[in-house]
């Protein structure tokens, strides 16, 4: 297993996908700063200020907007090794398929969780170095801020599980990250504008992560295009609930789709 884990990780580090992954995260976190320069209260429509905890909670919660990163990088990690035919290889270094399935998952969940606490850290820092340029007391304390960015950070690292069962079901690559960035991108969206089904967004990915950040701008922003009530979130503890199902599902796709598979 030593040796499987450090095949994965240099096959992750010898590629430039480790970088983009770096310039993502540093970028979603520079932007979060950004917009708190700019004052969410000047946006259109506008949201609360950083001197009320629903706009510390709105600001911060567009970085769920991100979590395309991560989950494109567990997509890649499986379907890259049907794209490159490297699958082959890999199974007659481990024929225990298992074994390096499981290497792949520590490896990748740590790369979506080194993700998420560099964007959480870069947002935080450059959300307090706004407060205090602006000379803005923020509408949560120090504690809260950082036991939410810890939050936001765990949840990236679902989301490269959610990934990487992608890319176990869908071994064509390019399929697989047009999935991925339909659903997080459109297909949560659409949804919460049909009557009926949008009741079932707060136990989406999305709605769950939404509940866990305690972002309601999307679901209230929607609510007033279209003059309709916005869909209840469930409470944080109930959001991480689904967040984690969704996590152990996740894992057992990506592990159990190779499994029963031939290798071409």
């Amino acid at each position: 297993m030593t040796a499987l884990l450090a095949a994965e990780w240099t096959r992750l580090t010898s590629t430039r996908l480790w970088l983009w992954g770096l310039l993502a995260a540093l970028g979603s976190g520079a932007l979060i700063g950004l917009l708190a320069l700019v004052g969410p209260e000047n946006f259109t429509p506008p949201m609360p200020g950083l001197d009320t905890a629903q706009g510390v909670h709105a600001l911060l919660g567009l970085l769920g907007f991100t979590v395309f990163v991560p989950a494109l990088l567990g997509t890649i990690a499986v379907s890259s090794e049907y794209r490159h035919r490297t699958i082959t290889t890999t199974t007659l270094f481990a024929p225990r398929r298992w074994t390096w399935l499981a290497a792949k998952l520590a490896i990748y969940t740590g790369a979506g969780l080194a993700y998420g606490a560099m964007a959480t850290a870069v947002a935080g820092g450059a959300l307090w170095g706004v407060a205090m340029l602006k000379g803005i007391t923020l509408g949560l304390p120090a504690v809260t801020v950082a036991a939410l960015l810890a939050r936001i950070a765990l949840t990236m690292a679902v989301y490269t599980l959610l990934g990487l069962a992608v890319g176990a079901l869908l071994r064509n690559q390019v399929t697989a990250l047009i999935a991925v960035g339909a659903y997080f991108y459109l297909i949560e969206t659409v949804l919460m504008l049909i009557p009926g089904i949008k009741l079932l967004y707060p136990y989406l990915p999305g709605g769950a992560t939404a509940a866990l950040t305690g972002f309601t701008y999307l679901a209230d922003a929607i609510a007033g295009q279209t003059g309709t009530s916005a869909t209840p979130l469930l409470s944080a503890p109930a959001g991480a609930a689904v967040l984690v199902c969704y996590a152990l599902i996740a894992v057992a796709i990506a592990v159990a789709a190779p499994l029963r598979r031939d290798i071409p």
